[in-house]
């Protein structure tokens, strides 16, 4: 039998090592299908509930394994589904292929069904590599290309094969006149900056007396490089969000996340520092960033693209971080006086006690804080973390503490709801050997979370560790959303918007074949979360949490993030969430002006 086009495509893969496609099936791709069929479903084929979770799920993949994750989807819905997942890949820096189907060619400019212009379609999101393959001759150059430069882009990148094509016999390229050829593969490769601009940022850093560094995701690989950088330079470390697994939180001058949803410590060491380091990072809210003229700054990036925007930095190293810390490091001058290090770990040593004393607070009828700080110390040291949009991202930003080899991830920039159960999912596949936890509002849980759960039990079998954690916030409310109208725009809750309806996500979970929880009090807790994390399978704690406990910001006074949700609330909420008007000038003062969902970037 001869070897299709579609043939083709999926050796192309296996021989680039993918080992998952994670898709939805449709005619505009029946010719990939019966060649998976014809290939005994080699790379394996994950099916999701809907292609925007398959995304998703490509992109978590990538996110944890630091691998090409992979999607594919028909043609029209199918493509037009999975363009959300892929936004948050692109938004993200993540690398992710989407192989997707068209009508035929025949039929193109005829109006048929299911024609959609996909290249108009996917031009912004798929920027940085998108073709359609009309020969066979194009193969394997098209698909190689998309590969090598979503890894050497961090970006997504699309092929579209119209149905046709699919099933056409393939035939390499010849040695002819227009025709290209292509090779298997990429080097790693790691830029450094020159050594006069290391001498340039090596000057800026030793004058200064007061370091603070900001590391994002891009500081990942360089853990090592950046405590000795910490150390030698008596500075403290703040994290972007999508760098929160990127340094351990045990490091006494750690002072955790930055931002809306970042701690106390962070904002003083940006606001009292002299010098800012920012590591592998584009924090974009400049007004959690040193005063302009206040600080000396350098930065380093890998990418030339994103260096040099966030903030009037001094020296601009455009370089991988560990490659530049490595050659950055004999050039630094170690602080002999430690007085602001010693301060920024007090610091972080008065906020854990804050934390712990605010997840103290009785509610109604649980601490949605609680919640997540009495997870923190039952944490396996190699679990694999994702977090929703939303308020719950509040609590996983400050309440869960990395240490060992613990990775997280969410939505950093485009910051969508939806995403945590699917990157669990994507994060099992890329380490099926480590423990998933996903923390997830009841909101994003309905929309489509509950589904995807569909999925986890399909696929629990093939986890050598079959432990995927799926925590719902049930507070019955769009709980970030609601606070947020309550700061900008004076209204207590609109409930045609933001009530959301009771739905049982533990005896959903059941009815599945997983371990379903429901803990309604909050003697309940930590033995929820110890079962959920003894259980021999998939698992769902359901957690009734209180709305009216407020994510109070990072620049509110410490005596203001003393203050209890309880002390806060007395007298002005009914405790169903629903606040009345007088609450309004007192929650402006405790609550920043925009929300999780537009923006948590690293």
């Amino acid at each position: 039998m001869s070897t299709k086009v579609a043939d083709h495509i999926l050796a192309r893969l296996r021989e680039w090592e993918v080992e998952y496609v994670f898709a939805y099936p449709g005619d505009g791709i029946n010719g990939l299908l019966a060649a998976w069929g014809r290939a005994e479903n080699r790379p394996r084929f994950i099916q999701s509930r809907h292609e925007e979770m398959s995304a998703f799920q490509a992109t978590g993949y990538a996110k944890f394994s630091g691998r090409v994750g992979v999607c594919a989807a028909t043609s029209g819905p199918g493509a037009i589904h999975l363009l959300n997942g892929l936004y948050d890949a692109k938004l993200d820096h993540v690398p992710v292929v989407a192989i997707v189907g068209q009508t035929n060619r025949s039929a193109m400019g005829g109006s048929y069904q299911q024609e959609v212009d996909l290249h108009a379609l996917y031009k912004d999101v798929a920027s940085a590599f998108l073709e359609t393959v009309n020969v066979p001759e194009q193969l394997p150059n098209v698909l190689d290309r998309a590969i090598r430069t979503a890894y050497a882009r961090r970006a997504p990148t699309a092929i579209i094969v119209p149905a046709d094509v699919q099933e056409l016999d393939y035939s390499p390229p010849t040695h002819d006149f227009k025709m290209v050829p292509s090779s298997l593969g990429v080097s790693d490769w790691a830029p450094v900056p020159d050594d006069n601009a290391l001498q340039r940022a090596a000057e800026v850093l030793n004058a200064g007396s007061k370091v603070a560094i900001l590391i994002g995701q891009g500081a990942a690989g360089a853990r090592a490089e950046v405590e000795q950088t910490a150390e030698t330079l008596g500075a403290g470390v703040a994290k972007a969000l999508l760098g929160k697994d990127a340094l351990s939180d045990e490091l006494p001058y750690v002072t955790g996340p930055i931002g809306l949803l970042g701690t106390r410590p962070s904002y003083e060491l940006m606001r009292d520092c002299d010098t800012l380091l920012t590591i592998g990072s584009s924090f974009p809210y400049t007004q959690f960033l040193p005063d302009f003229g206040q600080a000396r700054a350098v930065q380093i990036d890998i990418d030339p693209h994103m260096i040099g925007m966030r903030y009037p930095y001094e020296v601009n190293l455009i370089g991988d971080a560990r490659g530049t810390l490595t050659r950055l490091l004999p050039l630094l001058e170690r602080k002999k006086d430690r007085g602001w290090q010693d301060t920024v770990r007090a610091n972080a040593e008065r906020w854990a006690g804050v934390m712990e004393r605010r997840a103290e607070v009785s509610a109604d009828p649980i601490n949605p804080e609680y919640v997540a700080h009495a997870l923190d110390p039952q944490l396996p040291d190699d679990v694999m973390l994702s977090s929703d949009s939303g308020s719950v991202a509040n609590w996983y930003a400050r309440h869960l503490r990395m240490r060992g080899s613990m990775r997280a991830s969410l939505s950093g920039t485009l910051a969508t709801m939806g995403c945590g159960v699917p990157y669990a999912i994507g994060a099992k596949f890329a380490h099926p050997d480590r423990p998933a936890i996903a923390l997830v509002g009841d909101g994003a849980m309905q929309m489509n979370g509950l589904a995807e759960l569909i999925t986890v039990a399909k696929y629990a079998s093939l986890w050598e560790d079959p432990r995927l954690i799926v925590a719902v916030w049930n507070n019955h409310d769009l709980n970030q959303v609601t606070w947020e109208m309550r700061a900008m725009g004076g209204s207590p809750q609109f409930l045609p918007s933001q009530e959301l309806p009771d739905v049982g996500y533990a005896s959903f979970a059941r009815s599945l074949g997983l371990t379903g929880i429901r803990v309604e009090k909050p003697d309940g807790v930590e033995d929820a979360w110890r079962a959920a994390l003894a259980a021999d399978g998939p698992a769902v704690v359901e957690f009734l949490t209180d709305p009216a406990v407020p994510p109070i910001p990072p620049h509110a006074g410490w005596d203001q993030m003393e203050a209890t949700a309880a002390s806060i609330l007395k007298g002005d909420s009914d405790r169903t969430g629903m606040v009345k008007q007088g609450f309004k000038a007192k929650v402006q003062e405790f609550l920043p002006g925009a929300s999780h969902r537009r923006g948590t970037r690293t």
